[in-house]
C-alpha cells in the first residue's frame, strides 16, 4: 500500500496524536510543515514562512498529495496558496481572506443573512470616535486577529478610547503581514481602502454562544455538529466548549440554516469551517458572531469522544478528494468538554505539572486528556495567542456519560494538577 504524503503546517504533538486516531490514519505519512513557534510568534512574516514551506517542499523525494493546516492566520491563508502551486486541493485563498477580514466577513454575510450585529469600520488615525448609528456597550476589533487578540468590549467613550490606543499599538503584528496576502487578491474597493490594519466596531450581543461545526464537499454544504461555548461567569473568556450543544432543536435547525447560506455566498470548497454565533433565548434571535475557515481542532477530542471520529478526518479527507462521511454518535460517551483552566492576573509560572503528574489524571480519571499550555519560568502575559483577559494554563478533555458526570471529572482533574505562581 501506498501511503499518502500529507503536509501538515504548525504539526505539534497534541494534535498529532489525533491525526493518528482518524479513520484511515495508516493510509498517511505525516509531515511537518513549519513549527508553531515560527508561526505564530512576534510579527509574522509571511513570504519568510512561504519561501521556507517552498524549498521544503521542492526538496521532498516523494508525491505531495495534501496540504493542510488547523491554526489560523497565518496557516488558514498558506494552505490554498502552497495547495495552488503544488496541485493540491483545497479552497481559494479569496473565500479564506472573505472570512478572515472581518469587515469583508461582515460585508458578505449581509448580502444573504440579517444575523448578524450592526457593525461599522473605526478611523484608528487622529481622534477616533464611536461610529454613528451603533450603540454602546459595542466591541472594537482589528478586522484581523486571532484568539480575540486585541479585541476589547466597551461601555462607553472612555473605554472605547482606551481600547483604540491598544488596538493601534499591535494592529501591525497581525494585520501588517495580513495585507501581504490580501494584495495577492482582486478586492472590492471597499475592502482595498480598509486595508488589514483597520478597526471594526460591533454591538455587543447576549445570550449563550454556541459553535457550528461543518464542511462543504464538492460545493455541497454539510453541518455535522452544533456545539455549546460556555464562558467564565461575568467574562468573555471561554470556560469550555460542550459537545452536544443542549439548544432547542429549532434553534439548531436555525444555526445550520443560516451557515450553509454564508458558506455558500462566501464560496469555500473542499474545506472545513467553524462558526460561532450568540442565541438570545428571550428574543429567540440568533446573531452570527465568527466564521473560521477552518475546522476547530479545539473540537477534535470532543467529536471523538462523543461520534467516534476526531474532525481532523475531515480536513484530511477533503484535501483527498473525498466525502469524510462521519460517523453519528458511534463514540464512548454521551457528553464531551474542552474546558480552559485560566488565570486572570498575569505572574510568574513557579511550577507546573510535571509528565508524570499529567499521566497519572490520565490514567486514574477515565475520558480524560490533558495539556499543560504554561510553561516554568515563564511569565503569562508573554504566553502567544492569549485573549485581552486572561491567560491559559490548560486545556482539559473530558468525556462521560452525563454533564454531572463531566463536571466531576474536570474538579477532580484542576485538584491533581499544581501550579504556583509569583505575583508581580
Amino acid at each position: 500500500m501506498t501511503r499518502k504524503n500529507v503536509f501538515v503546517i504548525g504539526l505539534d504533538e497534541e494534535n498529532l496524536r489525533t491525526l493518528r486516531a482518524v479513520p484511515h490514519a495508516a493510509e498517511y505519512r505525516f509531515h511537518p510543515l513549519l513549527s508553531v513557534e515560527e508561526l505564530q510568534h512576534g510579527e509574522i512574516p509571511v513570504a519568510d514562512l512561504l519561501a521556507t514551506a517552498e524549498k521544503e517542499l521542492d526538496a521532498f523525494d516523494g508525491s505531495i498529495d495534501a496540504i493542510v493546516g488547523y491554526w489560523d492566520f497565518p496557516v488558514s491563508t498558506l494552505v490554498p496558496i502552497l495547495a495552488e502551486r503544488y496541485g493540491t486541493r483545497a479552497t481559494s485563498l479569496e473565500s479564506v481572506v472573505k472570512c478572515e477580514h472581518k469587515y469583508w466577513s461582515r460585508l458578505e454575510q449581509r448580502k444573504v443573512v440579517d444575523e448578524h450585529p450592526r457593525f461599522a469600520l473605526v478611523d484608528l488615525e487622529g481622534d477616533p470616535r464611536p461610529p454613528e448609528g451603533l450603540r454602546f456597550p459595542m466591541w472594537l476589533k482589528p478586522v484581523k486577529s486571532y484568539s480575540s487578540e486585541l479585541a476589547f468590549g466597551v461601555k462607553d467613550e472612555e473605554e472605547f478610547a482606551g481600547a483604540v490606543a491598544e488596538i493601534r499599538k499591535g494592529v501591525s503584528r497581525i494585520g501588517k503581514p495580513f495585507e501581504f496576502v490580501m494584495e495577492r487578491l482582486d478586492l472590492p474597493p471597499e475592502v482595498a481602502e480598509a486595508g488589514g490594519r483597520a478597526c471594526l466596531a460591533e454591538e455587543s450581543l447576549s445570550g449563550v454562544q454556541a459553535a457550528v461545526e461543518g464542511y462543504v464537499h464538492d460545493g455541497e454544504v454539510t453541518v455535522y455538529g452544533v456545539l455549546d461555548s460556555i464562558n467564565y461567569p461575568d467574562t468573555s473568556c471561554f470556560l469550555r466548549h460542550q459537545y452536544p450543544a443542549a439548544l432547542p432543536d429549532p434553534v439548531v435547525l436555525r444555526l445550520k440554516d443560516v451557515s450553509k447560506r454564508v458558506i455558500e455566498q462566501i464560496g469555500m470548497d473542499w474545506a472545513t469551517f467553524s462558526i460561532e454565533y450568540f442565541y438570545d433565548a428571550a428574543r429567540d434571535e440568533i446573531s452570527l458572531l465568527e466564521i473560521n475557515p477552518r475546522h476547530s481542532q479545539s473540537h477534535a477530542e470532543l467529536f471523538e469522544f462523543v461520534d467516534g471520529v476526531p474532525n481532523h478526518h475531515c480536513m484530511l479527507s477533503l484535501a483527498l478528494g473525498r466525502d469524510p462521511e462521519l460517523p453519528y454518535r458511534r463514540g464512548p460517551y454521551e457528553v464531551a468538554a474542552k474546558w480552559y483552566l485560566r488565570q486572570f492576573t498575569d505572574g510568574l509560572v513557579r511550577r507546573v505539572p510535571t509528565p508524570e503528574e499529567v499521566e497519572r489524571v490520565e490514567r486514574e480519571i477515565p475520558g480524560v486528556r490533558v495539556t499543560v499550555q504554561a510553561r516554568e519560568g515563564q511569565r503569562l502575559s508573554d504566553l502567544p495567542g492569549q485573549d485581552s483577559y486572561s491567560f491559559e494554563l490548560a486545556h482539559i478533555f473530558t468525556g462521560a456519560g452525563s454533564e454531572e458526570e463531566m463536571r466531576a471529572k474536570y474538579d477532580r482533574c484542576v485538584a491533581m494538577l499544581p501550579f504556583e505562581f509569583a505575583g508581580e
